[in-house]
């Protein structure tokens, strides 16, 4: 049987090679679709010096949209990104649109395969081993080259990071992760485990980099934008309410989404609830997240138990930094499939640690959950939405994201055995 194992790994990294170009690649080669007008539209304003200011003013951005990029699709809004995100684009906005959305393909490419080798080597893999991880993101990975998203080169900045911190280079390692901190902010988290191990240049590399970027925005795009983001935007976005989205939808995957729909009652969006109680959704959501967190923390400190100088404490960053980027997409407001690229380097550290542990059924039920993640068929399932208490049953993706943070969290918990080799052909 195991003769065969190399090519049944060749055959599936062949099939998730040819869904990424068939339904990523090729669709954004030749037509927009959502979000990347967004982007490019707020990068348009910047470079022609329009009043910024008015960014997030739904209407009149969404007028913009039309006229930057006739037939877009028709909601455009610019909320609930924060103020730096309007650079992003800025070096492309001499292209027409649609040349533009082509450079961010190439671009988002040529980061996958850095993010393959970079992962081989940080977790270490083997080349086709990292690669099946990074591609089973699958239809979250197609989503984000169609719609020009930028998670592709978060993701690799955050292994990249990672991989130059095993280096010995923590100020590097902290100027990687920081420096989409400002844009997108899932590398707090990260940042935050390298403090709990006291990896201070990190921490402070990190925190270099993030004030740069949000300096450079306040320089080019002013404060009174900035200021709107905070007092209007921010607090919006943490609770799930997403401008012209409807806070009830389902394709948000979030317990602020779950229990919404579970206890408040509206006549249009939610005429159905399990028990129409709008004053129990709140506590519902703190309560359930305050738990996660604790345990998450419980975890992270068990693991970090007698700090840096412990023999096996690489391995328990390591484990540390997996299971937290897990539960900031577990307690997040609102997800959406290419959210999950975010996963590469927490799957792939969990993945290693499971493996050399010798806790296969580990490795299997993180494995599993990854992958349902992009691949299950929600759609079977969203007819559950607004059914009273079977509106539960919708949730799938929230589950196995609830299913990768436990098997995380028992992993990390279980007794540590000697270490025996690394997924794949590598050594440990």
């Amino acid at each position: 049987m195991n003769r065969w194992k190399p090519f049944a790994a060749l055959g599936l990294l062949f099939a998730l090679t040819s869904l990424v170009v068939v339904r990523g690649v090729v669709p954004a080669l030749s037509s927009i679709e959502t979000d990347f007008p967004n982007y490019f539209t707020a990068a348009r304003i910047v470079v022609k010096g329009g009043p910024v200011e008015r960014l997030y003013d739904d209407s009149w951005f969404q007028a913009q949209t039309r006229q930057e990029m006739p037939g877009a699709p028709a909601k455009g809004k610019f909320g609930p990104f924060p103020p730096p995100t309007a650079l992003l684009m800025v070096p492309l906005t001499p292209l027409e649109p649609l040349t533009a959305l082509r450079v961010t393909v190439v671009a988002g490419i040529l980061c996958l395969l850095c993010a393959i080798v970079l992962l081989a080597r940080s977790v270490p893999l083997s080349i086709v081993d990292s690669a099946i991880v990074v591609l089973l993101a699958g239809y979250g990975l197609c989503a984000d080259l169609r719609f020009g998203q930028p998670y592709i080169e978060v993701s690799t900045a955050c292994i990249l990071g990672y991989y130059a911190w095993r280096k010995e280079k923590p100020w590097l390692a902290g100027i990687c992760l920081g420096l989409f901190v400002p844009v997108k902010y899932f590398p707090v988290i990260l940042l935050a485990c390298f403090a709990a191990f006291r990896q201070w240049r990190v921490v402070l590399g990190g925190i270099a980099s993030a004030t740069a970027v949000t300096l450079a925005g306040i320089a080019v795009l002013g404060w009174k934008v900035h200021a709107v983001f905070l007092a209007s935007i921010l607090g919006s976005h943490l609770t799930g309410h997403l401008g012209f989205q409807d806070p009830f939808a389902v394709s948000f995957q979030s317990f602020d989404s779950l229990f919404r729909r579970l206890f408040v009652f509206d006549a249009a969006a939610n005429p159905h609830p399990w028990l129409a109680l709008a004053a129990a959704q709140m506590p519902a959501v703190v309560i359930t997240k305050v738990a996660l967190a604790t345990l998450a923390l419980a975890t992270v400190f068990r693991v970090a138990r007698g700090g840096p100088a412990r023999p096996d404490s690489t391995d328990a960053l390591a484990g540390s930094l997996g299971l937290s980027g897990i539960f900031v997409l577990l307690v997040a407001p609102a997800t959406a499939s290419y959210h999950f690229l975010l996963l590469w380097l927490p799957v792939g550290l969990l993945l290693n640690i499971a493996v050399r542990r010798g806790a296969i059924l580990h490795a299997g039920l993180l494995l599993a959950c990854y992958a349902l993640i992009s691949f299950f068929p929600y759609g079977h399932l969203s007819g559950f939405a607004g059914q009273g208490g079977l509106t539960v049953l919708a949730y799938a993706r929230l589950w196995l994201v609830a299913g990768l943070f436990f098997t995380a969290c028992h992993l990390l918990w279980k007794p540590a055995r000697p270490l025996t080799v690394a997924i794949g052909s590598r050594a440990a």
